[in-house]
């Protein structure tokens, strides 16, 4: 066994508390360590933490809510799911939205409501091709309303499908990731404005003007332009109205893609083939869809300025959105060509402001009604 010299009783008392080991004591049974705790303040010291703890954390809260922020709800994979879920719960004969962003900024579930009078199931997607969730759709024969799909160009024909797990992510949500959003949902996102991913401190901390790395210039990210209920009612925040640092900002983050056109044939090709396959995905789901009773109506929603430009020069018209009516067998509403749509309100090119968001929607519902019948198939 290991032997001690004390040259003190501050020795003897550090080799005490020490924790001994199996190794200290062969052949014996081994009893549960015990170990002194120092006699301290700890009531003391737990009141003092929290307190330092809620002072940091009402600082946080101070500077966001002075730059303009305020709660709302996190538009994240949870909230999503809980839409969805409505669908196999008693509603599915409702109206569906898939999209992208612009369906989702732009379709005002109040005004829709009532105007058409009922609110429809907001299941578009930030930066998210619709095919997932119209696939998704029509794999479920429990849908049975109807679909309107909007069509950002960029974002469809590219086939890019930044959430594209969020069906996925429905159908396997653990029961304590119900609880917990349900926890989010009632005690945090309606109270604290610094509770969403644009400002947690790691981020933050990322967009600080760091050097470039070699060969690595920075881009930037997409910041924070959307408000978001408790149903996914949303709307562009009014920030990106008001303030022209931050919209210049926003539409800064859009041009980095603008100038991106592929130009050597083996690119172009596979890029041909990309809008190929996402035009035939949805021709089949679409197609599925019809079969069983359920109207579906393509919408190309507003867009202006260079974002515009840009979706008119890479993805033309009449090589993108005809092909895809063609070949679906649906019809299309082109914002372009009406216009209640034309001249609203597009502060960063890609959404509308929230005043021109609710004309929009009233547009919408009309023409729908008008062109495709308000009771009768679309």
């Amino acid at each position: 066994m290991r032997s001690f010299t004390f040259n003190s009783e501050r020795d003897a008392e550090r080799v005490s508390a020490e924790r001994l080991t199996a190794a200290d004591r062969p052949g014996e049974a081994q009893p549960v360590p015990e170990r002194p705790v120092p006699d301290r303040p700890f009531g003391a010291i737990l009141l003092a933490a929290l307190v330092l703890a809620g002072a940091m954390l009402g600082a946080w809260e101070w500077h966001w809510r002075s730059l303009g922020v305020r709660p709302s709800y996190r538009d994240d994979e949870a909230l999503w799911a809980i839409q969805r879920r409505r669908i196999d719960q008693g509603e599915g004969d409702a109206t569906v939205i898939a999209a992208a962003s612009r369906s989702l900024f732009d379709v005002q579930l109040d005004v829709w409501q009532r105007l058409a009078g009922r609110r429809p199931v907001q299941l578009a997607l930030a930066g998210t091709s619709p095919i997932g969730i119209v696939e998704d759709l029509a794999a479920d024969p429990r849908f049975t309303g109807r679909l309107l799909i909007g069509i950002a160009p960029d974002i469809f024909f590219s086939g890019f499908e930044f959430l594209g797990g969020r069906p996925q992510f429905t159908r396997k949500e653990s029961p304590s990731e119900r609880v917990g959003k349900w926890l989010s949902m009632h005690a945090i996102e309606p109270y604290f404005a610094f509770y969403d991913e644009d400002y947690a401190l790691w981020t933050v901390l990322q967009r600080q003007p760091w050097p470039d790395r070699p060969g690595r210039p920075r881009r930037l990210h997409v910041r924070r332009i959307l408000v978001t209920e408790a149903d996914r009612n949303s709307h562009l925040w009014s920030r990106v109205e008001t303030d022209a640092a931050y919209r210049d900002l926003v539409r800064r983050t859009w041009a980095q893609n603008f100038d991106s056109a592929p130009t050597d044939p083996k690119a172009l090709a596979e890029e041909q083939s990309t809008r190929d396959r996402q035009i035939g995905r949805m021709a089949e789901a679409v197609r599925t869809l019809r079969a069983r009773g359920v109207p579906v109506v393509f919408v190309r929603e507003p867009s202006a300025g260079p974002y515009l430009a840009y979706e008119d020069r890479r993805f033309p018209r009449a090589a993108d959105w005809e092909p895809l009516l063609a070949k679906t067998g649906a019809p299309g509403i082109y914002f372009s060509d009406y216009p209640e749509l034309r001249d609203l309100d597009v502060p960063e090119w890609s959404h509308l402001s929230h005043a021109s968001a609710e004309r929009y929607t009233a547009a919408l519902v009309r023409i729908l009604e008008s062109e495709h019948g308000a009771d009768g198939p679309w």
